[in-house]
């Protein structure tokens, strides 16, 4: 079964004229979906590398819109590639009799039977005289609502001699990022909802200042009432990518091996923090007693000036995670700024006697601009962030489209470069507190994340835990209902271990018996790899069971294979 060779188009030279102007290359974050997903590539930096690479599957994510690029990607077609685009390739548009739309900033894609997607960037194609170049179409784009005017299919096919052109309308790697980083820079406070439950327009600007959801359309409701963002757009979006990939592989007889999210036996990973806030030592004292009868371990955000010195021990003791809080709340005399981050870090580093500390989620979720935050985590050494969750009771859920850790993507003065930090977000905060959501969340929030297969991030206050005894025992329901559907506990320490020691490993063969070859697996356990099926009878002469995975069957192999999962990366 021979893998296929995939490479990714990103045009240097285009780049860096986009650039130069102000504009961003938001198509690069491809490159983050399939690393997340364990999907070998390379990059190509010009469409004239093509007749060089030669590889069977070209992502174009950002092409000259000159002739000669397009003659480039137009030949590696008729040679019998596979040319994948997300809302580009306009200088091909009149050579397959098609139109080129306005862009549409806002929208729903829709397949039959199937739920839609919101998505933030869309191009429409719409053909107009077929010629020789036919189009198949697949899903329907609409205009700014679920009901809105409709622009024409979500995905247009077309057969290019031996090859084949499939584009889609929608630009799915900039839709991504809009959704998990927010819709710009955060410069002003947000547009409450209107029917109260949202108001991001307190003063204080935050994470949720920016965000590419809608409070009508993106919200569902409790039995009780609770609104929440309901749909995880951009872990869907992703899915969509990557299944799309896979069939596109598999309708050329080849494979494109992948990389289970977690370890054999975990389905998903549920993680509780914690911010001390009011640093009072009796909420630490409780909170441990709750989390040791729990049995599990958490992550601890501490806030300047902290516990008392004999808390850390414990909270060292029993396992739990010590991470920064970083406070620039001006209320409480924070600022926005590099220096007090690094003082407030350093303090942090002697209160707790920690060398390094991985983890940090800013108090209130204070946040201003694009990617300064990451900057400063990356020039501190933290390497993980859990800043990006809701601040009001009626913003929780999937308000940034996500439930998976990725690494973000900075803006276009840094060249769109990813920033060396994993960003974790959280669903929502101290569940059933007199002034915030109640616990009827936790099941659908559960579903949804075990649906995508994501880490189910619950903050709880240890000063709410100590004062409100149905926050506590919110938490323990998160622990109980978590725990019935497979989730296992890990701090965010442990994700970030997981999540970078598993980028490493690379799939660089499959035998003719089956066998699996990877680099990078001696330090890890239970690493799950799936092999696509090339064919539909495949499964019967390989006798293996197979597993839908992205809307295709796969043969499912587990590497370094231990009898029980591991609680963390290494165990």
């Amino acid at each position: 079964m021979r893998m296929a060779r995939i490479a990714v188009l990103l045009d240097r030279q285009a780049a860096k004229r986009r650039h130069r102007y102000g504009i961003n290359v938001f198509e690069a974050f491809v490159g983050e979906v399939l690393a997340h997903a364990g999907i070998a590539y390379e990059w190509i930096d010009g469409a004239e590398e093509l007749t060089r690479s030669n590889p069977d599957l070209l992502i174009v994510a950002l092409a000259e819109d000159d002739q000669a690029s397009a003659d480039a990607i137009w030949a590696y077609a008729e040679r019998g590639g596979t040319v994948i685009s997300y809302a580009g390739l306009r200088a091909l548009a009149s050579r397959m009799g098609c139109y080129e739309q306005w862009s549409i900033p806002v929208g729903y894609a829709s397949w039959p039977g199937e739920e839609r997607l919101r998505f933030l960037s869309a191009t429409p194609w719409e053909q107009e005289e077929a010629g020789a170049y036919p189009a198949a179409g697949e899903g329907v784009i609409r205009k700014e609502r679920p009901s809105g005017s409709t622009a024409g299919p979500a995905l247009l096919r077309f057969t290019v001699g031996e090859g084949a052109i499939e584009r889609w309308a929608v630009n799915i790697p900039q839709t991504i990022v809009l959704f998990q980083q927010g819709t710009g820079p955060v410069l002003q406070d947000g547009i409450p909802a209107r029917d109260g439950t949202g108001a991001v327009d307190e003063g204080i600007l935050k994470a949720d200042d920016r965000c590419g959801m809608d409070w009508e359309w993106d919200r569902l409701r409790t039995e009780t009432g609770a609104p929440y963002f309901a749909y995880p757009y951009a872990d869907l979006w992703k899915e969509r990518l990557i299944g799309h990939l896979l069939k596109c592989a598999r309708a050329k007889g080849l494979t494109v091996p992948f990389l289970g999210y977690w370890p054999e036996g975990v389905p998903a990973v549920a993680l509780i923090s914690h911010d001390s806030d009011l640093n009072v030592d009796e909420s630490a004292e409780t909170t441990l007693d709750v989390l040791e009868e729990c049995g599990i371990r958490s992550t601890w955000c501490m806030i300047e000036p902290g516990y008392s010195p004999s808390v850390y021990e414990r909270v060292k003791q029993k396992g739990h995670e010590l991470a920064f809080h970083y406070n620039a709340l001006e209320a409480q005399q924070g600022k926005w700024d590099a220096s007090e981050f690094g003082r407030q870090f350093d303090w942090l580093k002697k209160a707790t006697g920690k060398a390094e500390v991985v983890s940090n989620k800013n108090h209130y979720t204070r946040f201003e601009g694009w990617g300064e935050l990451f900057a400063w985590c990356e020039q501190n050494g933290i390497q993980a962030d859990q800043t990006r969750g809701p601040s009001k009771k009626g913003n929780i859920g999937f308000l940034f489209g996500t439930c998976h850790p990725y690494f973000p993507i900075a803006w276009f003065d840094e060249a769109n470069r990813l920033y060396d930090v994993l960003e974790i977000s959280f669903l929502t905060q101290d569940l059933d507190h007199v002034h915030l959501s109640d616990s009827s969340v936790i099941v659908p929030f559960l579903e949804q994340v075990a649906r995508v297969g994501g880490a189910a991030h619950f903050l709880f206050h240890q000063i709410h835990i100590h004062e409100q005894p149905r926050v506590t025992r919110a938490l323990r329901k998160v622990v109980a209902e978590a725990r019935s559907r497979g989730f296992q506990f890990w701090t965010s320490e442990q994700i970030n271990a997981w999540e970078r020691a598993r980028r490493k490993v690379k799939v660089t063969a499959i035998g003719s018996d089956g066998k699996v070859t990877a680099e990078g697996i001696d330090h890890l356990n239970n690493i799950v790899v799936y092999i696509p099926l090339s064919e539909p009878d495949e499964t019967d002469r390989t006798g293996a069971e197979t597993e839908i995975r992205y809307g295709v069957p796969c043969r499912k192999v587990v590497l370094n294979p231990l009898r029980q999962a591991p609680a963390s990366v290494t165990e």
